[in-house]
């Protein structure tokens, strides 16, 4: 693990369609411009030493072999170095990418030693054609490696390149050996002759290489976009210099001015690679992540999965080690499973550590959300605590809950007075801390949290002891409206107000509904029979059995006058084909009531009146006692119709037979006078809903 490794996986390829790619400072316009003129320079001396050759390039002419050996010899021991390096961080990472670019070095290191034991008078008398062309041709060959390497290799063009590694790695000896052997062996072959009249050189290879070079450094650059890293700096910046050299090569005469400039640019290049490296491993104090800005999209994702996996894994040995009290630095026990050095190991702890207190805040910043969904209104006090415990253990460990009872909180077996709460806002002790639950300001019970061991424990605890306080006063106001509240009006309508009270404000709004009314036939002259207690025990069993008839079909009883019953459909709550749930809860509603009056001959039967229009739906009454109740001439013809219906029928109005459609089951009964009506009324006796 290293701090070179990328940040992201990113794509290769630049920036995603329609957004403009971030510039990290390295890649800011005006470093890019001092970056390329760094680069341009050596190409503007070549121009001034080819433009004017007898002045400058062949008055400095310096032949001096050794100087020359033991520089390639040098710049050769740094390649072959760095060539090592990268290989073993390829065979690490699994990476196709750091393969090739290993083999880059390795390539350049080998021809460039070739170069410098052909130098005349080392093994060689005099120059020879594979002292002049050795170490373009090893640039060609790495040239073309570069330009693979900075490819976006896709998963199959890589495993294919990693299967065949240690291949590319003897092939690259073999093709070493036998330039070696054919260079450096005099008479053997015209290599190690000396070179032909004019000079060696190959030509148009060393434009290609070059091209190759640009290519590979401009596709370094657009990864480098994406992930900004110093080493793909120096590889950018490498690949342009061996790009010049090639430049250079094509116009040197052996050891003039210009031949020692292809040296120099040679040298800087692998040089530069070297220095960063060097900064790089002095930063973190580990090779183990130099080069891992360099290698593939699918390798950086692998690498950003391992780097994720120590974080979980240090924060679980934290957590484990708080439960356990111990003090060993855990991000030792991981030093060794993913190759940290000291320093590493100290920054990886204090990162596990702070986000093991961020991971816990979030957890229990979601627990206190969760506490607030959950105390929705109509859920049980039981229900309410039973989940709320639940769900606080998972981010605040052993909670424990305990309600006040005989003037006592007992949580455990630790017994708290109401008194014992008086001004403090906890109590602590025993490695836990005790919040005080309160409804309308009296104590209600108690809170037990395990003391934290971060700065917002205390205010989490606190900010918890609140939430459940006000979930539980709620649970226990609810419950009151439910046993004080509902009981004296439709559900529908004390939903309504509960949910937004400026319905209860005097007033009303024209709305389509289906009006039921119903009543007992013959409840008069039954009153006038039996004792006014039987009278009550007979509504009270019609009404048991009404009443869930209609609300099942979501309708809103707005009234009960003696025996009669007024219910609204699609108000106040809007329904849809209402015309239908109302029909369906009158034909319930007489079935029902039917299981009554068999069992009791002498009750008076049901009569059913719908009917569906617009009404004025709204609060009636004064300021100081109103009513929710529907008033219009649809309300007032479901009166009437229902003052026609047989015992044990129900009668519907023609707009709620052609709601209902062709399920509707009807006997008509013609156009009926009906009182306070002009004009005659269509009226149907229902039978039955398919």
């Amino acid at each position: 693990m290293g701090s070179g490794a990328p940040a992201g996986p990113g794509d290769e390829g630049g920036a995603p369609a329609g957004r403009k790619p971030y510039l990290p400072p390295a890649t800011q316009p005006v470093r890019g411009v001092v970056w390329a003129l760094h680069l341009a320079a050596p190409l503007a001396v070549l121009w001034l030493l080819l433009a004017n050759p007898e002045d400058l390039n062949h008055r400095f002419r310096w032949e001096h072999p050794p100087s020359h050996f033991w520089l390639i010899v040098a710049v050769a021991g740094v390649n072959v170095a760095l060539g090592a390096m990268i290989s073993q961080a390829a065979t690490r990472r699994q990476d196709a990418r750091l393969l090739l670019v290993s083999l880059v070095f390795l390539s350049s290191a080998g021809f460039f030693l070739l170069h410098g034991l052909a130098t005349p008078t080392v093994i060689l008398d005099k120059g020879s054609y594979g002292f002049d062309i050795g170490q373009p041709v090893g640039l060609t060959v790495a040239a073309v490696l570069a330009f693979v390497s900075s490819l976006p290799l896709g998963p199959r063009a890589a495993a294919a390149i990693l299967a065949r590694g240690d291949l590319l790695r003897a092939g690259l000896v073999v093709v070493l050996v036998v330039w070696g052997w054919a260079s450096l062996v005099e008479g053997l072959t015209p290599l190690s002759a000396p070179p032909p009249p004019g000079g060696g050189t190959i030509g148009v290879f060393s434009w290609i290489g070059a091209g190759l070079y640009a290519v590979a450094a401009a596709m370094m650059f657009r990864i480098h976009r994406r992930r900004p890293s110093a080493m793909l700096v120096s590889l950018m910046t490498a690949y342009a210099l061996l790009g010049e050299s090639m430049i250079v090569g094509f116009f040197r005469p052996n050891w003039l001015l210009s031949w020692w400039e292809w040296h120099f640019l040679l040298s800087l290049a692998f040089v530069f690679v070297a220095y960063s490296a060097y900064i790089q491993f002095r930063r973190e104090g580990s090779s183990q992540g130099l080069f891992d800005s360099v290698t593939l999209n699918a390798t950086v994702r692998r690498i950003q999965a391992q780097y994720d996996e120590a974080l979980e894994e240090l924060v679980g040995h934290i957590r484990q080690m708080g439960e356990s009290g111990s003090r060993i630095p855990v991000s030792l026990r991981l030093a060794g499973k993913f190759r940290l050095n000291e320093g590493q190991a100290a920054v990886l702890e204090q990162a596990g550590q702070a986000l093991a207190v961020e991971r816990e805040l979030s957890t229990r910043l979601g627990a206190l959300v969760d506490v607030g969904r959950q105390a929705r209104v109509g859920l049980g006090e039981a229900a309410l605590l039973a989940g709320a415990l639940e769900r606080v253990k998972q981010a605040y460990g052993d909670v424990r809950i305990g309600l006040v009872s005989n003037g006592q909180v007992a949580i455990g077996a630790r017994r708290f007075a109401v008194d014992d709460f008086k001004d403090i806002e906890a109590i602590t002790g025993g490695g836990v801390v005790v919040h005080p639950l309160t409804v309308k300001g009296v104590l209600a019970g108690a809170l037990e949290v395990p003391v934290g061991t971060t700065r917002q424990d205390e205010a989490l605890a606190a900010t918890l002891a609140s939430q459940l306080s006000i979930a539980l006063e709620n649970a226990r106001l609810y419950r009151e409206l439910e046993t004080l509240f509902r009981q004296y009006m439709s559900p529908d309508v004390a939903a309504s107000l509960l949910a937004d009270p400026d319905q209860a404000a005097l007033g009303g709004s024209l709305v389509e509904l289906t009006a039921l009314f119903a009543d007992l036939k013959g409840f008069t002259s039954f009153s006038e029979r039996v004792a006014p207690g039987e009278i009550v025990e007979m509504l009270n069993r019609y009404h048991t059995a009404a009443v869930p008839c209609i609300l099942r079909h979501g309708g809103t009883i707005v009234q009960f006058v003696g025996d009669a019953l007024l219910a609204l459909f699609n108000a106040p709550a809007t329904q849809e084909r209402h015309a239908t749930h109302a029909a369906r809860a009158a034909l319930e509603m007489q079935v029902a009531a039917e299981a009554i009056a068999a069992g009791n001959p002498g009750y008076p039967r049901f009569r059913i009146g719908i009917n569906t229009g617009l009404a004025l739906v709204g609060n009636i009454g004064s300021p100081e006692l109103r009513g929710f109740n529907a008033m219009g001439d649809a309300v007032n013809v479901a009166a009437r119709l229902e003052g026609q219906a047989e015992p044990g029928t129900v009668v519907i109005g023609a707009t709620t037979r052609e709601q209902i459609g062709p399920a509707a089951r009807v006997r008509s009964l013609g156009d009926l006078s009906l009182k306070g009506k002009e004009q005659s009324v269509e009226a149907f006796v229902l039978t039955a809903l398919e």
